[in-house]
């Protein structure tokens, strides 16, 4: 029977054993256990307004709250299979936020080691439980609490974009998939489109902010242009228009059959998702499969689609 992995030091490669609210390796080095969580970086970081946003939002996007299929279809598409496809297999989530793919990769009956830069570890936790086949801990992705080659999945989806080197986070996270093994990504897309709003301008000002002032603006933003986003939905060039003044992230017509408090709230935050993550960069199609065939990922498959370019290969 598949049991979850150890943890082991980031810097060392050790074997960590909980005593308490520690873990200690055989050298002495020690993490802090945390609100029955494991720490590996100090809470505060340039993810803490994702922490925020986590906390605000801690159930929005989970389709058990919103009666919806929308992650559980994003995520697999990405994996090219049922959930139910990764019974007993060992599984790295990395960003894992409030937990709108954990609920579902847990669900799946893997063996799923979730970890996340920021405090949302907690909100994510919260809304998990304590299931058997679950971990989670608050790690950076350069530095993973897991051995090389250990896990038959690594899935990192919406977070590569908002690391501060991409090329480098695809490494590591491909460095934790065992030989024959699976890595699952996603990337913003590179597009002039972007350039051509005054978003960029907005996030330059915001993102140098407190997150709880920044928040407070952003919620101002939405209240403001979210009204007219929903009137002017179907008025084509005029809604064109509207976005490339507004800020504002809107699905309206991605997801039409959604009422309006639902497009309100998902609106809120991946707005301040977009204008205040530390870092954003943008990736083509081509730029991932590049990195990908560097690493020497086999059965590359890379489609346009979710939050821009998604990407799987085998090790």
């Amino acid at each position: 029977m598949a049991t979850l992995l150890p943890y082991v030091s980031p810097k060392t490669g050790q074997t960590l054993n909980n005593q308490g609210d520690q873990l200690i390796s055989e050298s002495g080095e020690q993490f802090p256990i945390v609100k029955g969580i494991p720490r590996f970086v100090p809470q505060d970081n340039y993810a803490s307004a994702f922490g925020l946003q986590w906390k605000t939002y801690a159930k929005t996007q989970l389709d058990s709250f919103s009666n919806t299929r929308i992650t559980q279809d994003r995520l697999e598409r990405c994996l090219n299979m049922p959930i139910e496809g990764l019974k007993d297999k060992t599984v790295l989530e990395v960003g894992a936020g409030a937990g709108r793919f954990t609920e579902l990769l847990v669900k799946g009956g893997g063996m799923i080691h979730s970890v996340d830069l920021s405090v949302a570890v907690e909100v994510n936790k919260e809304n998990i439980g304590n299931a058997s086949n679950y971990q989670i801990a608050q790690a950076s992705v350069y530095d993973m609490p897991y051995a090389d080659n250990s896990f038959d999945y690594v899935v990192c989806l919406g977070v590569i974009q908002h690391t501060p080197d991409p090329e480098k986070t695809i490494k590591c996270l491909f460095d934790k998939v065992k030989p024959g093994g699976t890595l699952v990504i996603d990337h913003y897309i590179w597009r002039i489109g972007y350039y051509s709003t005054l978003t960029p301008l907005f996030r330059a000002v915001l993102k140098e902010m407190k997150p709880a002032k920044s928040q407070k603006i952003v919620n101002g933003l939405v209240d403001f242009f979210f009204p007219i986003h929903w009137a002017l939905k179907d008025k084509g060039i005029i809604n064109w228009l509207i976005h490339r003044v507004s800020p504002l992230i809107v699905y309206i017509n991605l997801f039409p059959e959604q009422d309006k408090k639902f497009h309100y709230e998902w609106s809120k935050l991946d707005t301040y998702d977009q204008l205040t993550d530390y870092y954003k960069h943008l990736r083509s199609p081509k730029q991932i499969q590049s990195t990908l065939e560097s690493l020497k990922g086999k059965n590359i498959w890379i489609n346009k689609g979710g939050n821009g370019v998604e990407a799987r290969c085998e090790k």
